[in-house]
């Protein structure tokens, strides 16, 4: 392309938004949420509370994992217009654990160069639970979300031989059927399971799967909301 040529490809924005802390947007998430021809989103009542918070009144469209077909086509027909639209989830980076990453890769495979991803980076629950766990974190492995029934064994026997840290997402009902297989896997080897993060609640839990395990029980109130598992 021309310098002096004006590019008229769609845009698809990847925008961040807070996992908790209202306050955790970036002033480039609420320009570009501004400017966007459409904005999808997982939930439009979530992400309504935080546009009007912002007096952000542009398109929304629903966009999750129920996504069909016909919906993919017809945000991949918005972009061929040459739309600038904008991907959400309910809390966090898009894409990361996330169902927004079928639509980048259909965009992709579909249009190619005819599409631009533009990522507008931010609030994320991995990042932010690694940043204040104390860990090293030169490298380490990120599970996402661990499977319910298929492949989870095989993934704690992989913990279990780890070389450097390994991270994952956790439900707040599943944390401790988690803590009991971490504790027949890893035994006393302290981890850390952060919760609530950056709400009013937000706590770093560390101690060994056992010793984990005996606290949430006997506290259940702790258990709410999503948790970040680090075994180091």
């Amino acid at each position: 392309m021309m310098n002096n040529e004006i590019d008229t490809r769609g845009i698809l924005y990847i925008v961040a938004t807070p996992i908790g802390n209202r306050e955790d947007i970036t002033l480039r998430a609420l320009s570009i949420l501004k400017e966007v021809d459409v904005i999808l989103c997982e939930d439009t009542r979530t992400t309504g509370v935080l546009l009007k918070m912002h007096s952000i009144t542009n398109t929304l469209m629903s966009y999750n994992a129920h996504a069909t077909e016909k919906k993919h086509d017809s945000i991949i027909a918005l972009l061929k217009e040459g739309k600038k639209i904008a991907l959400v989830s309910d809390a966090g980076t898009p894409t990361i654990s996330d169902p927004g990453i079928m639509l980048v890769q259909e965009a992709l495979t579909q249009l190619g160069d005819d599409v631009v991803i533009v990522p507008i980076p931010g609030a994320s629950a991995l990042i932010a639970a690694l940043s204040g766990s104390g860990i090293s974190t030169a490298s380490f492995t990120f599970l996402g979300f661990l499977p319910h029934k298929k492949g989870r064994q095989t993934l704690f026997k992989e913990i279990a031989g780890r070389t450097r840290p390994y991270v994952f997402y956790e439900s707040p009902h599943r944390l401790l059927k988690t803590l009991q297989s971490l504790d027949e896997y890893i035994g006393e080897q302290g981890i850390v399971v952060a919760r609530e993060l950056t709400k009013i609640h937000e706590t770093f839990h560390k101690g060994t799967p056992k010793e984990l395990l005996d606290s949430f029980e006997k506290n259940p109130q702790t258990l709410r909301g999503e948790c970040v598992v680090i075994v180091p």
